[in-house]
């Protein structure tokens, strides 16, 4: 039984799943990414942004291949991948219609007319209420690989989506 601490060597059956674990999840986020934002234009982490596709994609892949060998974090990163995915997902719709510039004109035109409170609060509310979803898998869990893993993938992804998304309103609104 792989516990929470472990380290798994690399080439060995768990290091394995954990590799594809892992690239899956990233292959989701860039994956949907790309088809909301090919260019780039929306992406709201400004490191990614900077990196674009040459740098990104095989960054990523070299962060899985090491990440593999920590199965707490290959977990982890899959779980917060993936929902950071099905985020991304939600809106490639309406990002596709509009096409990138005019999706974030539209989207800036709206940030920029909501009081600041209520965009806030709804955002950090819409996080924080995810992450609270995380908190007591990782409580619960008895130090148990999946569920203590899983969990922090879910607090980490509401922490990010925080960030962020604070980060956005900040760059347009002041």
């Amino acid at each position: 039984m792989i516990r929470v601490d472990d380290f798994v060597t690399p080439g060995s059956p768990a290091w394995w799943i954990c590799l594809g674990l892992s690239l899956f999840g990233r292959s989701c986020d860039l994956g949907s990414t790309y088809a909301g934002t090919p260019n780039l234009v929306l992406e709201g982490n400004p490191f990614a942004k900077r990196l674009g596709w040459r740098l990104g994609v095989p960054l990523n892949v070299g962060l899985c291949l090491i990440i593999a060998a920590l199965p707490m974090m290959a977990i982890s990163l899959t779980t917060s991948s993936l929902l950071v995915a099905a985020r991304n997902l939600q809106s490639v719709w309406l990002m596709r219609t509009m096409g990138e510039l005019r999706y974030r004109q539209w989207m800036s035109e709206q940030v920029s007319e909501t009081p600041i409170l209520t965009l806030l609060g709804c955002f950090w509310g819409e996080s924080g209420l995810t992450a609270l979803v995380g908190l007591p898998l990782v409580l619960f869990s008895d130090w148990e690989l999946v569920p203590f893993a899983v969990g922090c993938g879910i607090m980490i992804y509401g922490v990010l989506v925080a960030f962020f998304t604070t980060l956005g309103v900040w760059r347009r609104r002041f």
